[in-house]
């Protein structure tokens, strides 16, 4: 959960080692011919790679900070770099990130960055966090927090404004969680649901929540920009088919807005109407429009985001299991539907 920022760039020499850096290493598996590293100004330096995998060159960079090493779109890593440092790197491409090692002079900067990384990736989906009851989340705040600090401890001579940055990231991501978890509390099983008024509907008119008074709700929050969304499509349309006649109604709720769509509110709708054309998209397809007030209060900051209503209105779980996942199935049998 940590999510260290990455920034500008990287250029060195030997002779004046206070004004520039050195990398170098190996690369044990690469097919890939150069390292790019860059930054918030985009690409600092390119270095080739050697047939053996070996690497090394020296570069200049404006300020100490974090920046991005590369060899691919898709093998990406943050580096710490400051002018005057020395920095060895040894991993396997086909473990990118996950195998490196760094070593010399400011190494453990660097070091320390994909340690808070890994142990980020340990604490897994935030919102079975957030499902905790009150004193399991306090327990487990305090866990994460102090797995940072350890790791903070572990290493030395980390540079200050890299430590300031950490520290800032995780008091961040404490107040994040400590605000989604007392929003939560409002959202919790047999609560009432927030509600969307006069949305687009594909096939015409206006549709609010209240339309649907009587069924249990299964609400697919989505985007025609978002993959992750695209991905479960066939997953939903598979489901609706399965329950069609149930008391259950399955909506799609698109949240295509002007800023992806060349400014332009009409575009954007236009780009959704002509996805769900294209795709056949079944069930209830609606448009929020510029209407965020349902997102807001549910606190949506990623799609797809499923939401499970019951008849009465009432939230049965406002982050419902996605329709490719087998517990679904079961949530809505244990709900006779």
């Amino acid at each position: 959960m940590v999510f260290l920022a990455v920034m500008a760039m990287v250029s060195c020499t030997k002779e004046h080692s206070k004004k520039y850096l050195s990398v170098s290493g190996k690369l044990d598996n690469n097919k890939d011919s150069v390292i790019t590293i860059s930054g918030q100004k985009g690409l600092l330096k390119t270095i080739a790679i050697n047939t053996d995998g070996t690497f090394k060159d020296t570069l200049k960079v404006e300020k100490a900070d974090v920046y991005v090493f590369s060899t691919s779109q898709s093998k990406r890593s943050p580096i710490y770099l400051k002018n005057g440092f020395d920095i060895k790197l040894n991993g396997d491409s086909d473990k990118f990130m996950e195998s490196f090692v760094f070593s010399g002079k400011g190494a453990n900067n660097s070091n320390f960055m994909l340690a808070q990384i890994k142990e980020s990736q340990k604490i897994g989906n935030p919102a079975l966090i957030l499902e905790l009851e009150e004193t399991a989340f306090k327990n487990k705040l305090e866990l994460i927090r102090n797995k940072y600090d350890s790791i903070l401890k572990s290493y030395d001579a980390i540079d200050s404004s890299l430590v300031a940055m950490a520290n800032q990231q995780n008091t961040q991501m404490m107040n994040y969680f400590n605000q989604a978890y007392s929003k939560s509390k409002t959202m919790a099983k047999g609560t009432p649901s927030p509600k969307f008024e006069n949305y687009t509907d594909f096939k015409g008119g206006k549709k609010s929540l209240d339309s649907f008074k009587g069924k249990y709700v299964y609400i697919d929050v989505w985007a025609t920009w978002c993959g992750p969304c695209i991905q479960q499509i066939p997953f939903l349309k598979s489901l609706e088919k399965e329950y069609h006649g149930k008391n259950i109604a399955f909506i799609s709720l698109s949240t295509d807005e002007s800023r992806r769509s060349g400014g332009s509110w009409e575009a954007a709708e236009k780009k959704w109407r002509d996805f769900v054309k294209a795709k056949q998209l079944t069930g209830t397809q609606l448009w929020a429009g510029q209407d965020f007030s349902f997102q807001q209060e549910y606190q949506i900051n990623a799609i797809p985001r499923f939401i499970l209503i019951d008849p009465q209105g009432n939230i049965v779980d406002a982050n419902a299991p996605r329709p490719s996942e087998q517990r679904l199935k079961d949530l809505f049998t244990s709900l006779g539907i």
